[in-house]
């Protein structure tokens, strides 16, 4: 391995009230309740740091019958990242949950790959099931960055900096994104909702919001070979990455967890 060696954060910022059977394509027999996890991410590095999506603020929590549990500017202000000087954003794709709070970071570059715009900007969006999880003023703000010169589109695989990378992954949207990450436990893998629970790409299931479901399971593949390891894959929503990874300081426990520590064991399924 080369390159700089990053600390990365989980950053939660609401949660979502679900059924087993509303997270699994077919369903699911089990059906308990199985709630996920707004997160966001900050990549922190010694030379440059990374924040990636942005999730969503509180008028879009009302549209949507969401709950912030934490505003995002608040969460990375606990890490002392200052939002109105981060200076790159990763958006793995445009959905909502993901591409919002469009002020927050007034000085940012974004990256986004080509194939997501073309998706949220094109024919798609004929279909009222293809966007559902879009909202038209998410996709007006990225195309507004574009015309300002803030966005650096990216063809498929690219490396921002010397051990963080963009992978295109596909499926869950056309163009959603995984990031790749060089910690001090070796690559780790940020697959937002390329697989939004651990129990979707270890058992190889799908999300009921989805683009084209033989890409998603081809990127379950695609993720394990680029972390490495199953158990450096982190899910987009899951809960769990808050029981399974360190609280950034004690005093976050619950908010904010470390993903470049090494994890508790995964709990038997």
């Amino acid at each position: 391995m080369s390159g700089d060696v990053y600390e990365i954060y989980a950053v939660k910022y609401g949660r979502h009230e679900r059924r087993r059977a509303e997270n699994f394509v077919g369903g699911d027999p089990h059906d308990a309740p199985m709630p996920l996890n707004y997160y966001v991410w900050a990549v922190v590095g010694a030379k440059r740091s990374f924040v990636v999506d942005t999730g969503f603020d509180a008028a879009m929590a009302e549209k949507r019958g969401r709950k912030i549990a934490e505003p995002v500017g608040d969460g990375l202000k606990a890490l002392g990242i200052d939002p109105g000087a981060v200076k790159d954003v990763i958006v793995t794709h445009l959905h909502y949950d993901h591409a919002g709070n469009h002020g927050l970071f007034p000085n940012a570059r974004y990256h986004l790959q080509d194939r997501e715009m073309d998706f949220a900007t094109g024919r798609c969006m004929c279909h009222a099931v293809m966007r559902q999880a879009f909202e038209c003023a998410d996709v007006q703000a990225m195309v507004g960055r574009v015309f300002e010169g803030r966005v650096c589109f990216h063809d498929g695989a690219a490396e921002l900096a010397p051990g963080i990378s963009v992978h295109h992954i596909g499926g869950h949207t056309k163009g959603i994104q995984a990031v790749r990450v060089l910690t001090r436990r070796g690559f780790v893998v940020l697959a937002s909702d390329a697989t939004h629970f651990y129990a979707h790409f270890l058992e190889r299931r799908v999300f009921p919001i989805v683009h084209d479901v033989a890409r998603v399971l081809e990127g379950y593949d695609t993720m394990e070979a680029l972390a490495g390891s199953k158990a450096r894959v982190i899910p987009g929503h899951d809960p769990l990455v808050m029981d399974l990874y360190p609280p950034a300081k004690p005093n976050l426990a619950g908010w904010i967890a470390r993903l470049d520590a090494d994890p508790k064991p995964m709990p038997a399924r």
